[in-house]
């Protein structure tokens, strides 16, 4: 097996997650709150930090390990409000 080409894979999904979850919070088409906002965050994270480690490009793999825990602490809140059944609110009055 080509581990190489396996990590340069996860690279490019990595990057294209992290870019299509940018894309639609500054198009308006999802919120900085909704789930897979969140997950595309998280799981092209991860993939740029195995990517990034691999390649020794530490600096970039920090940038991602901060993504990361972002990603997770924004999940963690989403999650909690799943569970107790609380409506997100609209960033902007009168908007949904």
């Amino acid at each position: 097996m080509n581990y190489q080409l396996v990590i340069d894979i996860l690279g490019w999904i990595g990057s294209f997650e992290i870019i299509l979850g940018y894309a639609l919070i500054s198009s308006n088409r999802v919120r900085s709150t909704s789930l897979p906002y969140q997950l595309l965050n998280l799981t092209g994270s991860i993939f740029l930090i195995i990517n990034t480690v691999y390649y020794k490009a530490f600096p970039s793999a920090f940038l991602n390990i901060v993504w990361c825990a972002i990603a997770i602490w924004a999940l963690t809140g989403i999650f909690k409000r799943i569970l107790k059944h609380v409506p997100v609110r609209s960033p902007r009055p009168g908007k949904d």
